[in-house]
């Protein structure tokens, strides 16, 4: 038997409480539930079919909600936000980060997010608008208005008098961000270059120009893989004319990770990465319904390829046993392509210059790996059903069609792309199409040649 290993103290509570919901021991489960860190409790509520979901919520302290709303899966935050009214969101959004608080209102209806903003104070206002305009899905729509800024002309020991007043400095703050009086950004002041400075000399001196800017409207997934070449752990957004807007910060940037590497993952099978695992039968039937539509389109396409040839199956009845390895092999071969492109496009590894090269190597591989495989299962085809012709008929049939998935594999998140169409999304689809016509065209088409 294999060695458990031992739970930690998070795993022991989170037990205990759902022994005392299952018993109904609502006290307990209360005092349970409020000494876990938010995302535990997160994790619970994901965990939890609705009926329980609105009651472990209910048992919930509320200084603890807002942390818990942002640990969670959109789709599951959108249950609670629905059943909320002003007051309460306008509780909940206090002292909240301003990309926090711009995520939430993004997720509620025009009307009532007017009202949510209208009921705030002027400054936490003015914080969330500064966000509020950009897509959750760049840098505008990423970033933490809560910065630290000097002028360059400050002495060292003047800033050092100037964050002392402070009662405490944004996380994740690892440089003091330096502007003129417009507010432009000029660079940035290390705090270990801060505190290991002559305090009489300026900030100008000391400061550093190259530390990487991003622009507001550049996508997430860009500024990750920025973070990621740069290893940075924060980093100054600007608009258009350089002015600053705030700071992304690591911690966001591993959300994007996460969030990005779950959208892969669940694309591929046509479903959303925010899907709810406990969503009611009715919202996530009508949510697959149509990918399945689509896949069924699909799959009456290749069908009546298939159905064209009728005849020419009536009179080898051996086809009908071999067409599902050459479309098998052609789809396995195309997936592999599709998938490497998919995810060099998402580090940024692709470009118009390097296109043709990839391409033109992914053909190579195609076709020599159709070479490969169509002679072994020609010869078994051969053995199989003691016929050359039908041996013929398949190699033939896997090189043109191993060829023309891969290409298809490397060529279609390309196009996709250019179109605006999540390729994760729709390339697996059309590529399960293009291969399935493909291959059995071939197949069937160089069989009804030889046999006619």
């Amino acid at each position: 038997m294999p060695h458990q290993p031992p739970l930690n103290t998070t795993d022991i509570q989170l037990k205990e409480l759902s022994e005392a919901l299952d018993a109904g021991i609502l006290s307990q489960a209360h005092r349970l539930l409020n000494t876990l860190p938010s995302e535990d409790i997160a994790h619970l509520l994901e965990s939890s079919p609705p009926r329980l979901r609105s009651l472990i919520w209910k048992l919930l302290e509320q200084e603890q909600e807002a942390d818990v709303l942002q640990d969670l899966s959109e789709d599951v935050r959108q249950f609670f936000l629905d059943q909320m009214n002003v007051a309460e969101l306008k509780a909940i959004m206090e002292g909240q980060d301003a990309d926090d608080i711009a995520d939430l209102l993004q997720q509620l209806p025009d009307t009532l997010m007017r009202q949510v903003l209208e009921s705030m104070d002027q400054q936490d206002r003015q914080r969330v608008e500064v966000v509020l305009p950009y897509p959750e899905d760049t840098a505008g729509g990423l970033m933490n208005t809560d910065t630290i800024t000097v002028r360059p002309d400050n002495a060292i020991d003047v800033v050092l008098r100037y964050l002392r007043r402070h009662s405490d400095i944004p996380e994740m703050t690892d440089s003091l961000l330096i502007v003129n009086r417009r507010d432009e950004y000029i660079g940035s002041l290390p705090l270990t270059r801060l505190l290991t400075t002559d305090p009489s000399i300026t900030v100008r001196e000391v400061m550093s120009t190259d530390l990487d800017v991003i622009p507001a409207d550049m996508p997430d997934t860009q500024v990750a893989q920025l973070f990621e070449r740069k290893d940075l752990v924060s980093a100054p957004v600007v608009d258009e004319t350089g002015k600053l807007l705030g700071r992304i910060t690591i911690d966001d940037v591993v959300d994007v990770i996460r969030e990005e590497a779950e959208h892969s993952v669940m694309s591929m099978h046509g479903l959303d990465e925010d899907e709810d695992t406990f969503a009611p039968a009715v919202k996530t039937a009508r949510r697959r319904a149509v990918w399945l539509g689509i896949n069924l389109i699909t799959a009456f396409i290749a069908s009546s390829v298939i159905g064209m040839f009728q005849e020419t199956i009536d009179k080898v009845v051996a086809l009908a046993v071999l067409m599902p390895i050459v479309a098998g092999m052609g789809g396995n071969a195309g997936s592999q392509a599709l998938t490497l492109v998919i995810r060099g496009m998402a580090l940024g590894r692709i470009s118009p210059s390097n296109t043709r090269w990839l391409l033109g190597r992914e053909l190579a591989a195609g076709f020599m790996n159709g070479v490969l495989w169509a002679s072994l299962v020609a010869l078994i085809a051969w053995f199989w059903f003691n016929d050359p012709i039908i041996s013929l008929v398949i190699g033939c049939a896997m090189v043109i069609n191993l060829t023309i998935a891969v290409i298809s594999g490397a060529t279609l998140p390309i196009i996709l792309k250019k179109l605006d169409i999540d390729p994760t999304l729709a390339g697996t689809i059309l590529l399960t199409t293009i291969s399935d016509v493909a291959g059995f065209l071939s197949f069937l088409g160089l069989a009804a040649l030889f046999y006619s």
